[in-house]
């Protein structure tokens, strides 16, 4: 592991568009102040260089959503293309629109998540009890809630207000919901409430790496578009995984080396320790592990045995897909626990033939490797995060993309100046 960016034989042409990012840095780096920290070089260097040299993702990664199609519809795309979101355009917009005209927000899985729950939740006691809007979790709760009026509202409040458990699905709701002509006919833009963003937040192909890695860090981004704005369109989508991916490449390198061979206790990682981490144990309902994730802002977390402290499987955000992909597969089940959950996805994919990161096992690392060794980790495995352990094999913390990219950089004081005005809320630890 850790080859130079450059060719294995020794010539300078680098082996990839990551690692020729990682070249420029390099070069970068050579000529920074030497009174300056390894941390202030970095920033330098990161603020040099623009996002329109960050290579371009996949043309099936760069997907955008019309605010007219289906949630199923939306669903399918996300789960085929293996990506966490995907920018919703106004079907409505007039054809000579600018960007942040034509953009509406992100589609997300956390956001879809938000609408599943309030769809497991029992019909609200104002309603007037009918057949059709029954009193507890059934299979004919998403249809009580078209009736009641629900399409368009403002999800976005929902968990913060609501119970903090969430309720027991029985096996075959989410066939029941699926087949449903209220989910066959809900639509992206109907759920806009619960989208991050108001509007839309993107980046210019002049704004900087170090604006980039700081919004999928410290502001919590999965991921960046960049436009044109000539176009008035997405050029590119960054993600955190592309960046962990960048960073692998440029492993050999000696601005990454000064770095990447830090431990991760050296760079105060984990951030969440183990009497942090948002846990799920295996006999409650599944709903509640996305209700947590969604309440708590994490993306993931670990399935606990029953009585114990020993994880068993993990389950994410993006997860949720199964649910709605693949409903028929928990109908031998009375309830779906986070344990079923596992199991029945775990042996659909068998059946499928896939592999799928973090249901199979739990991806683990000790406090003593270094952050080098986590980025090859965490891009060979393809995956968001990784669990801390100790000796004993007991969960000492986890660590996210976001962490690591975190530690690769820090936001000067003032830096965003006016950049996020009517955009978004800050964060409570801001300094701008």
């Amino acid at each position: 592991m850790g080859v130079p960016a450059a060719n294995r034989d020794g010539e300078s042409t680098p082996r990839s568009p990551e690692a020729k990012v990682g070249m420029h840095v390099e070069d970068l780096w050579d000529i920074q102040e030497p009174q300056l920290s390894p941390t202030e070089k970095l920033n330098a260097c990161f603020e040099s260089v623009p996002v329109s040299d960050f290579p371009t993702a996949p043309s099936n990664q760069v997907i955008e959503i019309k605010s007219d199609t289906s949630l199923a519809e939306a669903v399918k795309i996300l789960a085929e293309h293996k990506i966490l979101s995907a920018p919703v355009v106004d079907v409505d917009a007039p054809e000579d629109a600018s960007w942040i005209d034509r953009y509406i927000g992100m589609v997300e899985f956390a956001g879809i998540v938000v609408w599943i729950l309030h769809q497991s939740e029992p019909s609200s006691p104002r309603t007037p009890r009918t057949p059709s809007t029954p009193s507890s979790p059934s299979s004919a709760t998403a249809i009580a809630a078209a009736a009641n009026g629900l399409k368009g509202l403002d999800l976005a409040g929902l968990l913060e207000n609501g119970s903090d458990f969430a309720v027991p699905t029985s096996g075959n709701f989410f066939e029941a919901l699926t087949s449903s002509e209220f989910y066959k006919n809900t639509q992206v833009r109907d759920i806009s409430g619960s989208f991050r963003w108001a509007p839309f937040l993107a980046l210019q192909k002049d704004n900087t790496f170090l604006t980039m890695l700081l919004l999928l860090s410290k502001y919590k981004m999965k991921s960046v578009p960049v436009v044109d704005l000539g176009e008035g369109k997405i050029d590119n989508i960054i993600t955190q995984a592309a960046v962990i991916h960048m960073l692998a490449e440029c492993a050999g390198l000696q601005w990454f080396e000064s770095w990447g061979t830090k431990k991760l206790s050296e760079l105060g990682l984990p951030l969440m320790t183990a009497d942090c981490i948002v846990k799920v144990y295996e006999d409650e309902p599944v709903l509640q592990a996305f209700k947590l994730m969604r309440k708590k802002k994490v993306g993931g977390l670990p399935v606990i045995e029953s009585g114990g402290s020993k994880a068993v499987g993990n389950i994410s955000l993006r997860d949720v897909q199964f649910l709605l992909t693949a409903p028929e597969i928990y109908h031998d089940y009375r309830s779906i626990t986070a344990k079923n959950f596992l199991t029945a996805v775990r042996s659909h994919l068998q059946k499928q033939h896939e592999v799928y990161p973090m249901l199979s096992t739990m991806v683990t690392c000790k406090r003593d490797d270094t952050i080098k060794d986590l980025i090859l980790k965490l891009d060979t495995e393809k995956i968001h995060r990784v669990y801390v352990v100790g000796d004993n094999g007991n969960l000492e913390g986890v660590i996210t993309l976001r962490d690591i990219i975190s530690r690769l950089v820090h936001e000067p004081r003032g830096y965003f100046g006016d950049f996020f005005d009517g955009v978004l809320p800050l964060p409570q630890s801001t300094r701008v």
